[in-house]
């Protein structure tokens, strides 16, 4: 294809992905998850019993758990506004917890939850666990507890198919590197990597258009974004290089109710022994083209 052709093309799909997309929200390209009989089926633990957890009790009177989740985020966790169905990696991690603390997955009441609210809806009672893209870390250890991790993620970067000449950050001197306005990525890309040229725009969406239509080099956020990304255009975008920083994704929970933190501990290493971890990865996020990880080690630490 002439370059013209293949700006023409990549002009034409960021157009659709624009469309499509509509809202322009964080993470929002247009939906389309995977496919309901890709996904994996959990088997339901049976005579299931944690009466040591307030939280396990009070979902078990009222019949089923409410997680809380994110919705604008590709192959993790994505909303369909048509069908109110929720999808992606983070689902199916959600639903492999409950499954484990003996609810079918199919009675699970998702709920939306921004990420600046996550701490205040686990304290408040209104979800009973939160599986989105959290990262532990010591500040959020003292307002809520973590089951996990789960995923490690970590800074990537996001390029064109036919880039060859980006490897990773240290490729990056002379590049247009794109990342949303104030986030750690821009910043860490900023200070560890001056000669990269840093664009920054309110929505991860806007810097995957302009990555499509030619007019940045390189996305760099979270590598379980990118890998959404990747996954909602696989013949014109791939992930490159290691991640040059560590995320622990864990599962959110009330603070005092270490009786379901370690039981979600458990049922993680369980899920990752019985093959359903990789499962889930390969139905979700391994439509990027990036094969399974080897999931981090779950720190079970004591209760506090």
């Amino acid at each position: 294809m002439t370059r013209i052709r293949r700006t023409l093309a990549a002009l034409a799909l960021a157009l659709t992905l624009l469309a499509a997309g509509g809202c322009g929200k964080e993470g929002s390209p247009p939906v389309k998850g995977p496919s309901p009989e890709a996904l994996p089926a959990y088997q339901v633990a049976t005579g299931f019993r944690l009466p040591a957890s307030p939280t396990w009790r009070k979902a078990k009177r009222r019949g089923y758990l409410v997680v809380g989740v994110k919705e604008d985020q590709p192959y993790l966790g994505e909303k369909d506004p048509a069908t109110g169905r929720y999808s992606g990696f983070d689902i199916e991690i959600a639903k492999m917890m409950a499954a484990s603390l003996g609810f079918d997955p199919k009675t699970i009441r998702f709920k939306t939850i921004a990420s600046a609210n996550r701490e205040t809806a686990l304290q408040n009672g209104q979800i009973d666990y939160y599986v989105g893209t959290y990262t532990i870390n010591p500040l959020r250890k003292r307002l809520v507890g973590f089951a996990g991790p789960y995923f490690m993620a970590g800074q990537s970067l996001l390029v064109r198919k036919d880039e060859n000449d980006i490897h990773g950050p240290q490729d990056l001197a002379g590049k247009t590197v794109c990342s949303v306005a104030g986030s750690t990525p821009l910043m860490r890309l900023q200070a560890d990597y001056p000669k990269a040229r840093a664009v920054a725009y309110d929505t991860y969406s806007v810097c995957v258009d302009n990555l499509i239509s030619l007019q940045v080099d390189a996305v760099t956020t979270d590598n379980t974004i990118l890998l959404g990304y990747a996954a909602k255009a696989p013949n014109e975008l791939k992930v490159v290089g290691k991640p040059f920083s560590k995320e622990p994704y864990g599962i959110g929970v009330p603070k005092k109710d270490t009786a379901l933190r370690f039981a979600l501990d458990d049922a993680i290493r369980a899920r990752e022994r019985n093959g359903d971890w990789r499962r889930a990865y390969n139905a979700t996020l391994g439509r990027s083209g990036v094969p399974a990880p080897r999931p981090p080690r779950v720190d079970r630490y004591p209760a506090r």
